[in-house]
This record gives structure tokens, sequence and C-alpha cells, in this order.
């Protein structure tokens, strides 16, 4: 089984909170003001926090899960 998971680069987050906005999970947050941090556990990889990002530093990777 594959599941679908948002990633955020770090080094590049200038935690503007525009994929805050777009989430319909709520799956992302700021943290401690510094850049952005997804619960792996509510994402569903959806795209787009990606889409909505204006740097362009979130990536959807595929991840396999266990049966």
């Amino acid at each position: 089984m594959v599941r679908r998971m948002a990633k955020v680069d770090k080094s590049l987050c200038v935690a503007c909170g525009s994929c805050i906005k777009v989430c319909p999970k709520q799956a992302i947050s700021i943290y401690r003001g510094v850049y952005a941090q997804v619960d792996e556990s509510k994402c569903i990889g959806c795209g787009l926090c990606a889409k909505e990002c204006p740097a362009s530093i979130i990536t959807i990777n595929k991840l396999e899960v266990g049966a």
C-alpha cells in the first residue's frame, strides 16, 4: 500500500502560513515561528499545500505502508 504525504524543506521555509490556510485537515502548523511542519497522522497527501506554497518547498512523497 502506498500513502501520500506532504514534506516541507524546513531549511527554505519562511513560515508564511499559505499552506496552513489551504490544508483541509489542519495537518500543518508553524513550529516556533520558524517553519511549517506536517502532522503525519492528519496529512492526506492531497497536494493543496504544495500548490499554494509561494516558495515551492513542499513536496508530496509516496510512502510504502505495511499491509
